[in-house]
């Protein structure tokens, strides 16, 4: 599990820090609208890549044993399923046009179906891969696809595209992201389109797939909801403050929940309990998540202005408040793979099913106040989810409540020190620049965190970095 976390998490990170780096370059040179309109079609791409089958290639990961036959099924069963799903892009396209009243939506969704023929090349071969813990190849055909991406996003960005550089990114990014996968896990086989007995595979893929389903309305409702009665600049104010707040959740946490997933499989094979790697893997990731999102929200306003530049200023209460509410996000999206790698698919869904009716009614509600409402009702759902989600995940898991807010609290402890410090210390600041303002905060919110941690969580500094050099710890 060691190894599978540095390729996944270590590749994810230079991969991110290529991606950012164009990513905040290309909003730099874009305007709010640009991202409006792009999240207007993602909804269309996003829902429909409910049903590309990645749950059903997830099956091969949580399975005991695998025939070929059952990979050759799985494979078959993925490219029906995006043939299907690009043809329904195409016909969709000028219905999410006329809901959001904007005739280039359509445009956009046509070109974005091409993103739906490149999954049954990725959704393969990373269960075959995962199967194995063999995160490796995977790092390289990852790291392929986000260079491909965010050179074509500069390219077409200084090239005047405009929205365009949005959809075509990705593309690049998956096409290249496709072929190296393929390539590393000798997946191209020969498609079975004959599903007898794979029952079981399907209804786990189903169960999973449901859970995706709400996941959607959970995540997506604002985009819905706000994408109909805001403009495409205000939408795209909102859209880019939320992008900001969860590049850890997003972009940092499901790479190391696939690791989690394969390997609390692999331990409930073998009849090992989990909680112990559960509350292990909590402690760590909150460790790194909290001093981010607290950091995140008391830093806003320089944040914004050096990174993003004077046409974003308006993002700035947005990020505050979403910030705060990540770390309930973070939390609460830890416990799928543990509950799911146990055979109980059921409580994931059930948990998306609530998530799904708190924040869609939120969002209804919040949009009446604008962005900031928009913003307002993270705050207020997520924590409430969170504590669905332990109720109903932590007997399962074998965690009681009170160990698992021991895992928290240290970076709890040690993140709200910090915040505090950077406050004052901004607060106490003559007149700088956006950067100088910004690197001084951070440099003394890293300092000051790790200050904590050396003088009251020494233990758990000596346990990553016993992790860390590869010596015996308590998470492995």
């Amino acid at each position: 599990m060691r190894s599978a976390v540095f390729w996944r998490s270590g590749s994810q990170i230079i991969a991110q820090l290529i991606a950012w780096t164009a990513t905040f370059l290309v909003i730099r040179m874009l305007e709010p609208a640009d991202y409006g309109l792009f999240a207007m079609a993602a909804l269309v791409v996003v829902f429909l890549a409910l049903f590309e089958g990645y749950g059903f290639a997830s099956s091969l990961i949580q399975r005991e044993s695998v025939s070929g036959l059952e990979v050759r099924q799985v494979f078959g069963l993925l490219l029906l399923l995006s043939a299907t799903l690009a043809t329904a892009q195409l016909l969709l396209a000028p219905f999410a046009a006329a809901y959001f009243r904007q005739p280039e939506v359509a445009h956009i969704l046509r070109v974005q179906a091409l993103l739906h023929l490149t999954t049954p090349f990725i959704a393969l071969p990373f269960a075959l891969l995962s199967r194995e813990l063999e995160y490796r190849k995977q790092a390289i055909a990852s790291l392929a696809g986000s260079i491909a991406g965010a050179v074509t996003a500069l390219v077409l960005a200084l090239q005047g595209f405009g929205v365009w550089t949005l959809v075509y990114a990705p593309i690049a990014m998956s096409v290249v992201r496709a072929v190296g996968m393929t390539y590393a896990a000798r997946s191209l086989i020969w498609p079975s389109f004959s599903f007898k007995g794979a029952s079981a595979m399907i209804g786990f893929g189903g169960a999973m797939t449901v859970t995706q389903i709400f996941w959607f309305v959970q995540s997506q409702s604002d985009v819905f909801i706000g994408g109909r009665m805001l403009n495409a600049h205000m939408l795209g104010l909102y859209t880019t403050a939320l992008f900001l707040t969860q590049i850890l959740v997003a972009k940092f946490v499901p790479p190391l929940n696939d690791v989690a997933f394969a390997t609390y499989s692999r331990m409930a094979r073998a009849g090992t309990p989990i909680a112990p790697a559960f509350a292990g893997a909590v402690r760590m990731i909150m460790l790194a998540a909290l001093p981010f999102y607290l950091g995140l929200a008391v830093t806003a306003e320089p944040l914004v202005t050096a990174i993003l530049g004077e046409q974003w200023l308006e993002t700035i209460p947005l990020v505050r408040l979403l910030a705060f509410a990540m770390p309930f996000m973070t939390l609460q999206i830890l416990f799928a793979p543990a509950t799911n790698s146990l055979g109980r698919p059921g409580i994931a869904v059930r948990v998306n099913i609530y998530g799904a009716m708190i924040m869609a009614t939120g969002f209804l509600i919040g949009v009446r106040y604008g962005v900031v409402g928009m913003a307002g009702v993270w705050l207020v759902g997520f924590p409430l989810l969170t504590a669905l989600t332990a109720t109903m995940s932590l007997p399962l898991i074998g965690l009681s409540a009170a160990a698992l807010g021991r895992a928290i609290a240290p970076g709890l402890l040690a993140a709200t020190f910090m915040a505090g410090l950077v406050a004052l210390l901004d607060a106490m600041l003559p007149e700088l620049s956006g950067l100088s303002r910004l690197a001084l905060l951070v440099a003394s919110g890293i300092t000051s965190y790790s200050a904590w941690l050396l003088i009251f969580a020494r233990p758990l500094v000596f346990e990553l970095w016993n992790f860390v050099a590869k010596r015996e710890s308590a998470i492995a």
